[in-house]
């Protein structure tokens, strides 16, 4: 397999196995018209086994998102073909627009113009309450 290195974008790393794909949807990077590289089940010394994204150009990435679906993601920013920034991303404490209440009374329901806002309830168990309506999001929801 050759996958050429890239001159300007981003290598999201240290995806858990399987979960590249979460992301990609997320982010939208179906959407964009440049390269985007997913290499899923690369070996790796330290998790056995990971996903790998490469991106071929520097747009704007929403952290929130890659951090919510794997905090233990490193993300990398490729300027001229070097490394500039490496950032360990960490369990976000808000979520904005990636979650969705399923509380049918919650006003998010109802007034389709405010934004799912989401805060961090329990870090060890990655649970979520609803900013308006303290409803607990759960990862397997």
């Amino acid at each position: 397999m050759n996958i050429n290195e890239i001159q300007d974008g981003y290598v999201i790393d240290h995806i858990h196995a399987g979960g590249a794909m979460r992301i990609y949807r997320y982010l939208g990077l179906d959407k964009l018209d440049c390269s985007v590289a997913i290499i899923k089940n690369a070996k790796s010394e330290r998790m056995g086994r990971k996903d790998i994204i490469k991106i071929d150009e520097l747009i704007p990435l929403n952290l929130e998102i890659i951090s919510y679906i794997d905090a233990g993601a490193t993300v990398n920013t490729i300027k001229d073909g070097k490394l500039i920034d490496k950032q360990h991303l960490t369990v976000p404490q808000r979520v904005v627009g990636v979650l969705k209440c399923k509380n049918p009374r919650c006003i998010t329901q109802t007034e389709q113009e405010i934004q799912q806002v989401f805060v961090l309830a329990d870090a060890e168990k990655k649970q979520y309450r609803c900013y308006y309506c303290d409803t607990i999001h759960k990862p397997e929801d």
